[in-house]
């Protein structure tokens, strides 16, 4: 194909899905919703046939030679396909966002002002190695009544065309426009620049996967961009915190899954608690073959402990995304010192202090400006599923319009509406 023809089907794509999101925005929620449940019913009663096109998938990767943590990402197992059926259902199962009108009052001149809640119009996401997103992001545009195109990474194409027949199908059934939701099916990069090059059919860009492919689509988008590049996540352990509560915690911050953008990268542990703290995480980590990048006061405490991973800390390590069995380490001498570090190292993604202090707790709450920020929990939990969204179409770290999961209300605008009664303005 070349550029003029891979630039014109391109086109045609936004044309299309341009059309559709108006009918998806005019349709029913009981439409809508059909068509989720469709999704979800498709999905478990594909799960051989989808297998086996990812398989298709990883064995391609492995063979290539791609990084062990994208092709974790790329894997689709029955557990996975699950989880997305249920996030189908969990967001069909969501009051209706659109059309919703709030904040109604009454001005001095009679008339009655408020916003109404409305879609956004296209979205295209952008996307590498993982196959949910394309289930994930399609469930998410059909709630909110927008039309999506999708562009996964190449690694995922066969994954992602068996799952977008499943989302074209359920858009049929349900008498809906089944251009609302359309997979690019070219594995030529090229396609990227031209789609996020076409304001007149693309309303928002959400890249989601490396930091190269995100800088990228910042720096070229003639759309706005909904983004995040790094997700280097600090859990804190105060002074005073339950020592038997944070060692499970960082333990599931950091190992429970090393691949995730929530993934815990940093650990920082107040000084009065270190000496106890940190040989007893240090044993775990060396445990599960955790490699541990200290500064000179948490390598002198963990070097005792038995098989662990050590290494001096660089001024790198403390921006580090490592996604993988890495995790940096440091003693800090207060609460401030801890905010400081997060606030001159960190991705502005999700950050977590243990603590049995009230007040500290809350000036943690206050002071960390980050997407999410949490108490007594592990970063883990900074996902649209578990924050009851349904599913997530990214996280966002961007401070306009949408910020840490991005769910169905991340996929919406405002308007304002008056409401009247035959009121004039004077002077």
């Amino acid at each position: 194909m070349t550029a003029a023809d891979l630039q014109a089907a391109i086109a045609h794509m936004g044309a299309t899905a341009r059309a559709a999101s108006a009918g998806l925005a005019a349709s029913p929620a009981a439409a809508r919703n059909a068509a989720l449940r469709g999704l979800a019913r498709r999905l478990r009663a594909g799960v051989t046939t989808l297998q086996a096109a990812n398989q298709r998938d990883v064995d391609a990767a492995q063979s290539a030679g791609l990084e062990a943590p994208l092709v974790d990402r790329l894997k689709l197992d029955a557990a996975a396909i699950e989880t997305v059926a249920q996030g189908c259902e969990q967001i069909a199962a969501m009051p209706d966002p659109i059309g919703e009108i709030t904040g109604l009052r009454q001005q001095p001149s009679g008339i009655h002002v408020g916003r109404m809640r409305v879609p956004i119009g296209v979205f295209a996401m952008i996307y590498e190695s993982r196959p949910n997103v394309t289930i994930e992001a399609a469930a998410l545009a059909i709630k909110s009544g927008n039309a999506c195109i999708l562009r996964g990474g190449s690694e995922a194409l066969q994954s992602n065309l068996a799952l977008a027949l499943l989302v074209r199908e359920s858009l049929v059934e349900a008498g809906l426009p089944p251009d609302a939701a359309q997979l690019v099916e070219t594995t030529d990069r090229a396609a990227v620049g031209f789609l996020i090059a076409s304001p007149e059919a693309v309303d928002l860009i959400i890249p989601r996967g490396g930091k190269g492919l995100i800088e990228r689509i910042a720096r070229e988008a003639k759309v706005p961009v909904l983004k995040h590049l790094d997700g280097n996540c600090h859990v804190y352990v105060d002074a005073e915190a339950d020592l038997e509560m944070a060692l499970a915690i960082v333990d599931n911050a950091k190992t429970q899954k090393l691949s995730p953008c929530n993934a815990a990268e940093s650990l920082l542990v107040h000084s009065d608690v270190a000496a106890t703290f940190l040989p007893a995480i240090g044993a775990v980590f060396a445990k599960k073959g955790i490699e541990m990048r200290g500064d000179a006061a948490a390598l002198a405490l963990l070097q005792g402990v038995a098989g662990a991973r050590l290494a001096a800390a660089t001024e790198d390590d403390w921006r580090e995304e490592y996604l993988a069995a890495i995790i940096s380490v440091k003693v800090v001498a207060s609460l401030d010192e801890a905010i400081r570090h997060i606030e001159r190292y960190g991705s502005h993604h999700t950050d977590a202090i243990v603590t049995d202090s009230h007040a500290h707790a809350m000036r943690f709450l206050r002071e960390v400006d980050s997407a999410s920020v949490m108490v007594n929990a592990s970063t883990r939990f900074a996902d649209g599923f578990e924050y009851g969204l349904g599913a997530e179409i990214g996280i966002s770290t961007d401070k306009l319009h949408a910020r840490g999961p991005v769910g169905l209300e991340g996929l919406t605008s405002q308007k304002w509406v008056v409401l009247g009664q035959g009121e004039l303005r004077g002077h």
